[in-house]
């Protein structure tokens, strides 16, 4: 008898509420937490309002990322900054020393709150609507914030007490979460590629992450210079392997097997099999046949694909 074999369509996997571990809470709170983050970050958070989020990095004062964050305003005097788990420490050491006589207090808040990912119809089904890209909504003590969209469909991240009812809905599975965040092609720091891009590097400056007209922050000149100079050889690309491939591992291309072109940056198991990868690469290689080596084997063959947005210099 004959049978239908054709794939079920990946992206209606991504529907339901999904549980958030990799995240942490950092918070500043005081009087002048936004003028703070302002000054240290990438965005600009003296304009955030109650209806938007930000995407940001903090940077070294030779514009390489150190941290990416989400952030949203809980009240006119408490900003969170949401970011990889294993950078939190680290970073808010590090903001701790700029605070100096301002008016605000950085702490790891991350016990206080829970997060979930919305992802397809559980985000009109929760939030009411479906928004763009950092825009916010609360509800009272819970906010969501709408995100890029993932094969077509749509996501949010919900922030709420720690000791509030989960968003209802379909359980969505973590790791086909990790693979939405994959697929959303805006990548999300983690500790083994610190220290290695300039923002635009991994496209912040095209999804929200650089504001361009706002005063001096560490590293400003550099992302500055890349943007108006034509200096930057780097970009963003979304790819496939069918093994996995380990965050910060070395790309080449066949053109030079001696020199890497590029880095792995996030990764996540693909339900079809093998896994997805946010991946950075000279961008004169991006048109050549691509791997990263294996400790043991044959290495591993990446192939590209589309990118889900239109990068700031195309729109």
């Amino acid at each position: 008898m004959p049978t239908d074999s054709t794939p079920p369509d990946p992206s209606q996997l991504l529907h339901g509420v999904a549980p958030i571990a990799h995240l942490g809470v950092l918070r500043a709170q005081g009087e002048d937490a936004a003028a703070f983050l302002h000054a240290q970050l990438t965005q600009d958070f003296v304009q955030l309002d109650a209806q938007h989020a930000r995407l940001a990095a903090f940077l070294s004062a030779k514009g390489r990322m150190q941290a990416s964050f989400i952030g949203l305003q809980r009240s006119a005097t408490e900003v969170l900054l949401l970011c990889s788990r294993d950078l939190l420490a680290p970073t808010l050491k590090r903001l701790s020393m700029f605070v100096l006589r301002a008016k605000v207090r950085l702490s790891d808040a991350t016990a206080e709150f829970a997060l979930y990912g919305l992802a397809g119809s559980a985000v009109e089904t929760i939030a009411g609507s479906v928004g763009p890209a950092w825009a916010k909504a609360d509800f009272g003590s819970e906010s969501v914030v709408h995100l890029y969209p993932a094969l077509g469909q749509p996501r949010a991240l919900w922030v709420g007490p720690a000791d509030a009812p989960a968003p209802a809905g379909p359980a969505l599975d973590a790791g086909l979460w990790l693979w939405s965040e994959v697929r959303s092609g805006v990548a999300t720091l983690s500790a083994p590629v610190v220290d290695l891009f300039v923002p635009q590097m991994l496209n912040y400056e095209s999804v929200g992450g650089v504001n361009f007209h706002k005063g001096c922050y560490p590293g400003q000149e550099v992302v500055a210079r890349s943007q108006y100079r034509g200096t930057l050889k780097r970009r963003a690309y979304l790819a496939h392997a069918d093994a996995p491939i380990a965050v910060a591992a070395e790309i080449f291309a066949a053109s030079d097997p001696e020199q890497p072109c590029g880095t792995v940056v996030q990764v996540a198991a693909a339900p079809g099999g093998g896994v997805d990868a946010i991946v950075c690469l000279q961008t004169a290689a991006a048109e050549q046949p691509l791997h990263v080596p294996q400790p043991e084997g044959q290495p591993m063959p990446l192939t590209l694909l589309p990118l889900p947005y239109p990068l700031l210099e195309e729109v």
